[in-house]
């Protein structure tokens, strides 16, 4: 699979793309180097495979996501 993804935020706002550092069937550690302020909940598309996602902690550039 591809080593980036995708954050959706809103069907007018940008698409952010982060490194994936881990992707497993319930969540995902993203690295976000100057992506700007990421809400606390947003769409990730990774694998052609959309999913609604909520952050579950914050570390320097790393975010830890549910879906």
């Amino acid at each position: 699979m591809a080593r980036t993804g995708q954050i959706i935020t809103g069907p007018k706002a940008p698409v952010l793309t982060p490194r994936v550092v881990d992707y497993s069937a319930g969540g995902a550690c993203l690295e976000i180097h100057g992506l700007g302020p990421i809400p606390d909940r947003f769409e990730f598309v990774y694998g052609g495979v959309r999913k609604k996602c909520r952050v579950v902690w914050r570390r320097g550039v790393r975010i830890g996501v549910v879906f």
